[in-house]
C-alpha cells in the first residue's frame, strides 16, 4: 500500500480508502451479515488500508467500530452527519442546530466505540445551506474539536445533484475545512479546475468519491450518461464507438479493464489524496486496491480522456 499526507492534517493515509457507503455499504445492500461486513473492514486493514469513511446514513458505523475494537490506532476514521432533518411540516426538512449536530457526533462515537473521530464531515451539503453551516454549526464543531472529540473538520458535496461543484467551490475559499470529499471521475473531471487546483494551493485534504459508479460498471448506464452529456453539448459523440464507447481506450492503454482505467485515472490526479472504493466482497476489494496502487496511465491516454470528457460537468457517473 502507498501512503500520502492528507493535506494540512498531516495524517498519513493510505491512497486507497475503504468507502462504507455507496451502493454496497460493506455488502449490507446485498444481504451480507453483520459479521461478513466486519470481515471486509478487517480485510481492508490487512491490505494496508488505514483510511475508512463511514456515516450514520450508511448504517455501517457499528461494523467499523467492531472491526477496530482493541485496535483503534490502526485507522483514520472519517464519519459524517447530514445537516437537514424532517420538519414538523410533512414533506419538508429543516436545518439542524449546533446542539443537534453535537448529539449526532456523540451517537456516532458510541457506534464507532471510539472517543474521537479523525475527520468529522458535514454530509452532502448543498450550496444554499453552506452559509448556515459555517455560521451556525462550525462553532459547535470547533468546541468539540477543542474537547478532543474531533481531530479535523470536513465537508462533502452532494455530487449527484451538484455535478459542477458549486458548493465545494465556495467552501474551499474559507479557512474552515481541513478535508473535503469531492466527486471526480473520468466521465466528469470538472473538479480538476473548480476544486482540486485551489484545494492543492490551500493544502486541503481531499477524499475522492465516485471514481467508479454505475456508469462505469454498467454499459446501459454508461450509454445513458454519455447521451446526457452529448445532448448538453459537452461531448462530441462522433469521437466515440457507440457499440463500445470506452473499449478502445482500454485496449490502447496498459489497463486490463475499464474499472482499472477509472481507478488509476483518479488515483494519480494532482490534489487527490485518498480514492475511496466500496464493496462487500473481499476479493473485489483486493482487486480494486491493486488497481489503485498501480502506476499512472500513459500520457497519451490521459490526453485522449481530456479531449473526450474534459468539458463535462453535467453527469456524476452514477
Amino acid at each position: 500500500m502507498e501512503f500520502t499526507t492528507l493535506g494540512r492534517t498531516d495524517l498519513k493515509v493510505s491512497v486507497a480508502g475503504l468507502g462504507c457507503g455507496g451502493h454496497s455499504r460493506l455488502g449490507q445492500s446485498y444481504c451480507n451479515s453483520f459479521d461478513q461486513s466486519v470481515a471486509v473492514v478487517a480485510a481492508a486493514l490487512d491490505l494496508g488500508i488505514n483510511f475508512i469513511d463511514t456515516a450514520p446514513a450508511y448504517r455501517t458505523e457499528e461494523m467499523v467500530g467492531a472491526a477496530l475494537r482493541g485496535q483503534r490506532e490502526r485507522a483514520i476514521v472519517s464519519t459524517k452527519t447530514l445537516i437537514r432533518t424532517r420538519s414538523a411540516t410533512p414533506g419538508e426538512t429543516r436545518l439542524l442546530t449546533g446542539a443537534e449536530v453535537a448529539k449526532r457526533l456523540e451517537d456516532s462515537l458510541a457506534r464507532l466505540e471510539s472517543e474521537y473521530v479523525d475527520v468529522y464531515n458535514m454530509h452532502g451539503v448543498i450550496d444554499s445551506d453552506l452559509d448556515y453551516v459555517e455560521a451556525e454549526i462550525v462553532p459547535t464543531l470547533l468546541r468539540m474539536q477543542q474537547q478532543g472529540k474531533i481531530r479535523f473538520l470536513g465537508i462533502t458535496e452532494r455530487f449527484g445533484t451538484d455535478t459542477s461543484h458549486l458548493m465545494l467551490h465556495r467552501a474551499i475559499q474559507t479557512d474552515v475545512w481541513d478535508v473535503v470529499m469531492v466527486g471526480f471521475n473520468l466521465l466528469n473531471p470538472s473538479a480538476r479546475e473548480s476544486v482540486l487546483a485551489r484545494a492543492k494551493e490551500l493544502n486541503i485534504g481531499v477524499q475522492n468519491m465516485f471514481a467508479v459508479r454505475r456508469a462505469l460498471s454498467d454499459p446501459v448506464a454508461l450509454g445513458e450518461a454519455l447521451k446526457t452529456a452529448a445532448v448538453a453539448g459537452q461531448l462530441d459523440p462522433s469521437k466515440l464507438d457507440h457499440a463500445d464507447p470506452l473499449g478502445s481506450m482500454v485496449n490502447q492503454s496498459d489497463a486490463g479493464s475499464l474499472i482499472e482505467l477509472a481507478y488509476r485515472f483518479c488515483r494519480h490526479e494532482p490534489g487527490i489524496h485518498v480514492v475511496l472504493t466500496g464493496t462487500g466482497d473481499i476479493d473485489h476489494l483486493q482487486e480494486n486496491v491493486a488497481f489503485i496502487n498501480r502506476e499512472p496511465l500513459q500520457e497519451e491516454i490521459k490526453a485522449r480522456l481530456r479531449d473526450l470528457f474534459g468539458n463535462i460537468d453535467c453527469i456524476s457517473g452514477d
